[in-house]
């Protein structure tokens, strides 16, 4: 069987989503590729979150440690020396910044096109670097991946990127994301100083993750219910300040509760512990916490934007992301209504059991070969 190298310097913090994906599909691939993998890793980098150790118990999968930084210039140089000399037969990158220049085919995940959908929210040089390295990463690879329908389509028309050489492979979620015993989660709660009850949100702060809507339904929320409870998780850019200052400006500083980054080890807590999980993203290449909430049984309230609404399908209760009100409706029905959330926990349950590594990994190596065969 040929040799395939995937880039998996991308697991590390910086990449919490991507590093996911590439752990995980590594951890599922080997036992359905005959061949070596070589895995490109750079043990330097800070990553709190996975143990690449576990990766070595496959006998055919080979980690290549190297300290080229993803953004280095260094990468562009010395890496396509590094991989003439390990002459895989086939190159995946699961990231856009990538060598210009290397051996043989090379696959290229594509996730998203938020600066082309928002350009409003990236500064011009920003928006100018990205879609330089894109066009370029795209006219270097050969075939590609996404995650989603609505991402496929949108590389088609932002790009042109033909959508038969594209593979829609859906992520899945971690397995350590699942029920957990009512006492436990109420030992957990205590411990980490959360309210009884919350809504979740888990993810970044940017401007198309919709946050300051959030806040403002939220606002409505404790107006019906004064005991509900907001919990705002995930990485925290200080560029983008206003859903909190707009939580101040609401006096909902004790109904809305900003937690920052949360250690990896709490993630599966923190779901299962929610009365329920929002996310009110205008745009998704996936959406993969939708998934990771479901299959932790909590009910998922989310919008109907691309890349959510094939994630969520029937198993959600969903909104218009611009539509505050209809935001506020959806909240309130979910967070008041036990029946209605013992619904949504079955149906998200079921929907999140669709989504598997395995499968992930059994379509990616039937990708591969594909690839490899022209």
């Amino acid at each position: 069987m040929p040799r395939v190298l995937v880039d998996a310097r991308v697991i590390q913090d910086h990449f919490p989503g991507i590093g996911r994906y590439a752990f995980h599909l590594l951890d599922a691939l080997p036992p359905l590729w005959e061949g070596d993998l070589l895995a490109l890793v750079n043990p330097k980098a800070v990553n709190t979150r996975y143990d690449l150790a576990l990766l070595e118990r496959h006998p055919n999968l080979h980690l290549i440690p190297t300290s080229l930084g993803i953004f280095h210039w260094r990468s562009q140089t010395h890496l396509p020396r590094l991989l003439a000399e390990l002459a895989p037969d086939l190159i995946h990158f699961p990231y856009y910044v990538r060598p210009l220049r290397g051996p043989g085919p090379t696959l290229l995940n594509l996730h998203d096109v938020i600066p082309r959908r928002f350009p409003q929210y990236f500064p011009r040089l920003t928006r100018w670097k990205i879609e330089i390295i894109q066009r370029l990463a795209i006219r270097q690879s050969q075939a590609f991946i996404t995650a989603s329908q609505a991402a496929a389509h949108d590389f088609a028309h932002f790009y042109h990127v033909p959508l038969d050489r594209v593979t829609i492979i859906p992520y899945a979620p971690d397995p350590r994301f699942h029920p957990r015993p009512a006492p436990a989660l109420a030992a957990f709660r205590q411990r980490r100083g959360l309210p009884g009850a919350y809504a979740l949100y888990l993810g970044a702060n940017k401007p198309h993750k919709n946050l300051s809507r959030l806040v403002q339904a939220w606002r409505e929320v404790v107006d019906a219910h004064p005991q509900a409870h907001l919990v705002i998780a995930g990485h925290w850019d200080p560029r983008y300040p206003q859903a909190r200052v707009l939580a101040q400006n609401l006096g909902l500083t004790h109904h809305v509760h900003f937690l920052g980054p949360v250690p990896g080890e709490d993630l599966p807590w923190l779901y299962a512990a929610a009365r329920l999980f929002v996310f009110p993203s205008l745009y998704e290449g996936f959406g993969l916490p939708v998934l990771e909430a479901m299959a932790s049984g909590v009910a998922v309230v989310c919008s109907r934007a691309p890349g959510l609404s094939e994630v969520a399908g029937e198993a959600a209760r969903t909104f218009d992301p611009l539509d505050v009100e209809a935001m506020t409706r959806a909240l309130i029905a979910v967070w008041a209504d036990e029946s209605l959330r013992g619904q949504l926990r079955e149906a998200g349950l079921a929907r999140a059991a669709q989504f598997t590594w395995p499968q992930v990994a059994r379509r990616t190596a039937q990708t591969y070969l594909r690839v490899l065969q022209g």
